[in-house]
């Protein structure tokens, strides 16, 4: 158990899981993840928190208009997952929130999860980069202080 968590009498998974992390972006395996994640929450009766990263690397916000236009389609995807998570997560009992961050995904994913001393970090598997895993799910193994999970 890590240092810090010692400290502040928190053990990760000591009571069962009070919360799950998911990452999510709109693509097919972040929405599997979310299944994943929101079925473990559901029957743990754990809180859910759905968190899209934005990632701020790409050429969108190299310029002062492309920027506007890539928080634009941030605020709108935002609005879309309240949405859907209030109509599929609400109606089975799921207690969940959005949580919007900015920068390195698998970084703000720990991060988050830190901050809420979640229990569990879930992401989709990606073959887009990083090998057979993804970047996230292989940072994400490589440096988090909790368990997770890479939903296919």
């Amino acid at each position: 158990m890590p240092e810090e968590a010692a400290k502040a009498g928190f053990e990760i998974g000591k009571d069962g899981v009070s919360s799950v992390v998911v990452g999510v972006d709109g693509s097919p395996p972040s929405l599997n993840a979310a299944a994943w994640a929101a079925g473990l929450a559901r029957r743990e009766n754990a809180t859910l928190v759905l968190v899209y990263v934005e990632p701020v690397t790409s050429a969108a916000y190299w310029t002062p208009l492309g920027m506007a236009s890539a928080t634009e389609a941030a605020q709108a995807y935002l609005a879309e997952l309240r949405e859907t998570a209030g109509h599929y997560l609400s109606e089975h009992g799921v207690h969940w929130e959005v949580v919007h961050q900015r920068g390195d995904p698998a970084t703000a994913l720990e991060s988050v999860a830190d901050e809420l001393k979640a229990d569990c970090i879930v992401v989709g598997k990606s073959r887009r980069r990083g090998g057979l895993l993804g970047t996230v799910p292989k940072g994400l193994l490589a440096h988090s202080m909790r368990p997770v999970v890479v939903v296919p």
